[in-house]
């Protein structure tokens, strides 16, 4: 997809033509599809590539460029697997089903730093399914709290990818089914992600005190030593920044640190419900942005150098960290490399519609400023999905 837009857009620059004219060129009334190929919101279509390379007189550089298609991921395939292998225990629910479904929700929340959101909910909306069918067989009681507690991760897992699609209402339906299903398992840690989970729908819905409320809440039910606690600590710092509160942030942000100096290396650092120190590094640069510290620009470019040098490149996160750095820029007056960074997070195509706000708020600031890009950065944040 990069590939593609780089294509076109240096034979924009070449051509000397603006997006819309481009799209106009090639028999588009409106240039918001196009818009949305090269900010990878969605993928090129075939025609589209072959329109564009005769307009711009690519010589078939363009449809060359056209990224192979890839093959969706078929969850009912996911879910059959498990079930063939459960069928051949002759049981209802064995604890070999159990740990295969264990498994499966550990892969799905790895996945979800590096999925649209769109893609991952099929997934885990079948899984949930099957997990909903196992329920109403026979099963002892220690694989039924096994499954419990499946059905409480993967609720919470849809509830996120919900939010991050503004299905708020959705979301929230689902955050209750997680934390019902958490009681029912005794599960504290899905209980405590239940309530980090609706603290961060509340920050950004803008709701900054009652997020900070219920971050605290999540704390006091969280285990010791579990990630839930220090994602709740690290929401909490969030809230106060945005609230202003600098005593409040900064506490936050030494308590995050006190409790992630004592965390050992995950084995899989994406999951997105195993905290690792990185992570706790982009929340800082994250709190620091927000609450308009001097210290903000630097922790975000370490950050981002940090992303970037990674054998394992995680795409949000990295389109996460150019935000946090365009904010910092704003508050600094570095306007012009604020829009930049910000475009480059928007292009990449890995943000989510939860992050519009965030954007929309760089884009005002640098279009306040009088900034060149920050046309384009408009009309790229408008691409993305409303």
């Amino acid at each position: 997809m990069g590939d593609f837009a780089d294509v076109v857009r240096r034979y924009l620059g070449d051509r000397g033509m603006s997006v819309r004219a481009a799209a106009k060129a090639a028999g588009y009334s409106d240039h918001t599809l196009l818009s949305k190929v090269l900010n990878g919101h969605k993928p090129p279509t075939p025609h589209l590539a072959a329109q564009l390379d005769d307009a711009l007189g690519a010589g078939g550089e363009i449809r060359a460029a056209l990224p192979p298609r890839r093959a969706a991921a078929d969850p009912a395939a996911e879910v059959e697997a498990i079930e063939l292998a459960r069928r051949a225990l002759a049981s209802d629910v064995g604890d070999g089903t159990c740990e295969r479904l264990e498994l499966a929700v550990d892969d799905l929340a790895t996945a979800y730093p590096r999925t649209p959101p769109a893609d991952l909910l099929p997934r885990a909306r079948a899984h949930l399914g099957y997990v909903v069918r196992l329920l109403d067989g026979r099963a002892t009681l220690s694989q039924r709290r096994r499954l419990l507690a499946s059905g409480g991760w993967l609720s919470l897992l849809t509830a996120t990818l919900l939010i991050d699609q503004r299905q708020d209402d959705a979301g929230s339906a689902w955050l209750r089914t997680a934390a019902q299903l958490a009681a029912e398992a005794g599960h504290a840690e899905i209980t405590a992600w239940c309530a980090e989970t609706r603290a961060w729908q509340l920050l950004t819905a803008g709701d900054y005190r009652q997020a900070a409320q219920l971050s605290r809440a999540a704390q006091d039910i969280a285990p010791d030593g579990g990630s839930a606690r220090i994602q709740a600590t690290a929401q909490e710092g969030r809230a106060w920044a945005r609230l202003g509160d600098a005593r409040q942030t900064r506490a936050a942000l030494a308590a995050v640190e006190r409790l992630v100096s004592a965390l050992p290396a995950p084995e899989r650092p994406e999951h997105h419900y195993v905290y690792d120190p990185q992570k706790a590094d982009v929340y800082v640069a994250t709190t620091l942005a927000w609450a308009g510290d001097s210290a903000a620009e630097q922790a975000a470019r370490d950050i981002l150098g940090a992303l970037l040098a990674d054998a394992s490149p995680r795409g949000r996160r990295i389109a996460l960290a150019r935000l946090d750095l365009a904010l910092a820029l704003t508050a600094a007056g570095k306007h012009d490399e604020a829009a930049a960074s910000a475009l480059d997070a928007v292009r990449s195509g890995r943000l989510a519609l939860v992050d519009r706000p965030r954007v929309a708020e760089i884009t005002a600031a640098v279009s306040a400023a009088g900034v060149p890009e920050s046309r384009e950065l408009a009309e790229a944040y408008r691409a993305i999905e409303p």
